[in-house]
């Protein structure tokens, strides 16, 4: 049995893990993200990289999946917007720390890597593509084989491309990104929206809400519409439409074998996947008369960072 170590750093948690050839998490452990502290976001990744490091000495090289933009040669961190991190050099500081060769990718990248290898992907040979819907929008993509991380080390950018001309401004600097429609952050704007025109429609929402339509949170909508409630599932139909017209144009672009929906919001199951799949349907037009890929749900779950990271490192 090989055992590498895969590390998912976010903007609340640094997930570790060790983990084995067939994807299986054989040990864990987590620490509180100190976000605004570049240098102490470092060593906390040591930190918990090292402990499970001295636990399983037979781990051979570390994975870290991180919410940022990583440079062509996977080494620094260029940009990270929610953990203050500016061009960072944290492969080779945490290789020299735990002694470990280590391997630096994108967040959304591992868990694509990771529903390839071992989730809903995993009986793809050739390629898929990956959007994670969480607070934002994420993505991922294997073509031939292999994640493709482009000419800089940033491709797949799905959140970012445009849904809508002159939309929604988004923190990236442009107008009308996907990630401003189809985003937990959209799905609550939505079930705001609705909740505030048509009070009467979502009277389940308000009631979980306070009766303050501000107060609405991500997951008084997925609970509101399991109940029915008219205005939540409305929400999710509409990030789902968005999603779905998105998936659609990257079924057109690269004609991959299966794209897969990952990310925290996947876990309201038929609620987004049903929009989303009957969209992508009707924007293929005559396309989709012909082989096309499924669009399914993630099925790695809150460990594919962990997992994606780890057998990337297994791959130096």
């Amino acid at each position: 049995m090989t055992l590498t170590i895969g590390v998912d750093v976010g903007g609340t948690k640094v997930a570790g893990g060790v983990v084995d050839e067939h994807g299986t998490v054989v040990a864990s452990n987590r620490r509180d993200t100190p976000a605004e502290d570049p240098a102490g976001t470092r060593d906390t990744i040591v930190e918990v990289a090292a402990e499970l490091a001295a636990r399983y000495p037979q781990a051979t090289a570390i994975g870290i999946g991180a919410a940022a933009w990583i440079d062509a040669a996977g080494s620094t961190v260029l940009f990270a917007p929610n953990l203050a991190w500016r061009d960072e050099p944290l492969r080779d500081y945490v290789t020299k720390a735990v002694g470990l060769p280590t391997v630096l990718e994108n967040d959304a990248n591992v868990a694509a890597w990771a529903e390839f290898r071992f989730g809903a992907a995993r009986h793809a040979d050739d390629s898929m593509l990956m959007i994670t819907v969480g607070t934002g929008i994420g993505g991922g993509m294997v073509l031939n084989g292999r994640l493709w991380r482009g000419a800089n080390g940033m491709a797949a950018e799905l959140g970012h491309i445009q849904s809508l001309p002159d939309g929604h401004p988004c923190g990236c600097g442009r107008m009308g990104c996907l990630e401003q429609y189809a985003s937990g952050n959209a799905l609550v704007r939505f079930a705001r929206a609705g909740a505030r025109q048509e009070p009467e429609r979502a009277a389940r929402l308000l009631e979980l809400a306070g009766g303050n339509p501000l107060a609405i949170t991500g997951r008084q909508i997925t609970e509101a519409a399991q109940a029915g409630d008219g205005v939540a599932r409305d929400a999710f139909a509409q990030i789902g439409y968005w999603l779905g017209v998105a998936m659609a144009d990257l079924a057109q672009s690269f004609d991959p074998q299966i794209l897969v929906v990952g990310g925290g919001v996947v876990d309201a199951g038929d609620l987004l996947m049903t929009p989303t799949r009957t969209t992508y349907r009707d924007q293929l037009k005559q396309r989709g008369r012909f082989p096309v890929a499924d669009v399914v749900a993630a099925e790695t779950g809150s460990a594919a960072g962990v997992v994606g990271a780890a057998d990337l490192a297994r791959r130096i």
